[in-house]
């Protein structure tokens, strides 16, 4: 009988289920950390560019964050892989139609936003961290950096788009989250979609209101 210290509970459904909660869990507390602290962006940029210092003040603590996330965003996909490579092979013949009728858009454009999202990943480190696709990027500036950066329709355009993605994978992650540790019953199921709604709600319209406050003017140098 696999434990869940051995390899072949990973391999397991189950296994496979854990860790794609407990790495979603990881990933969805940063995504929350960093919406938060992005709020500052109202603050003014001395607030903004001090929370930015702040964080690379320790380099080794901020080094072991990444790697962390990084190592969270792997095992995400692998288990997300994993999942998808069981449910096709259990699949009977004529499962997809009632599939469709009983699951949530969220959760058949699971796989859909999870590529888009990591896509976004690519391009926002390239645009906000590294410089190398920002039109006017200055390195220490980062309320610079956002404002010039979401002058661009485009770019924000994209942003928006990515965030409703964000939502979309949000909600089932955390419904789905919520189901895989035991809390989940049909009387209560309600609650778990309302905080899932909840969730994705604040955290895309946090995310979504910085590229609108530029676009309006509401946020400017």
């Amino acid at each position: 009988m696999a434990t869940a210290a051995s390899p072949g509970f990973f391999r397991s459904s189950i296994g496979k289920k854990v860790v794609m909660a407990a790495s979603g869990a990881m990933l969805f507390g940063f995504v929350v950390a960093h919406m938060v602290g992005n709020l500052q962006v109202y603050l003014g940029s001395h607030a903004l560019n001090a929370y930015a210092e702040s964080l690379r003040k320790v380099p080794a603590l901020l080094w072991a964050a990444r790697l962390t996330l990084l190592a969270a965003a792997v095992l995400h996909v692998w288990s997300a892989y994993g999942l998808t490579r069981v449910s096709q092979a259990a699949r009977p013949v004529g499962y997809r139609a009632r599939e469709s009728r009983e699951s949530t858009y969220a959760s058949r454009t699971m796989r859909w936003s999870g590529v888009i999202l990591l896509l976004f990943v690519v391009y926002h480190l390239m645009h906000f961290t590294f410089g190398n696709v920002h039109p006017s990027f200055i390195p220490g500036d980062v309320f610079h950096n956002v404002v010039t950066g979401f002058q661009s329709v485009a770019v924000s355009g994209f942003y928006i788009a990515a965030m409703v993605a964000l939502g979309l994978h949000l909600y089932h992650g955390v419904w789905s989250m919520m189901q895989t540790v035991g809390l989940s019953h049909p009387r209560y199921d309600h609650l778990r979609h309302a905080f899932a709604s909840f969730v994705a709600v604040v955290v895309v319209a946090g995310n979504v209101s910085f590229p609108l406050a530029v676009l309006f003017g509401l946020i400017h140098e």
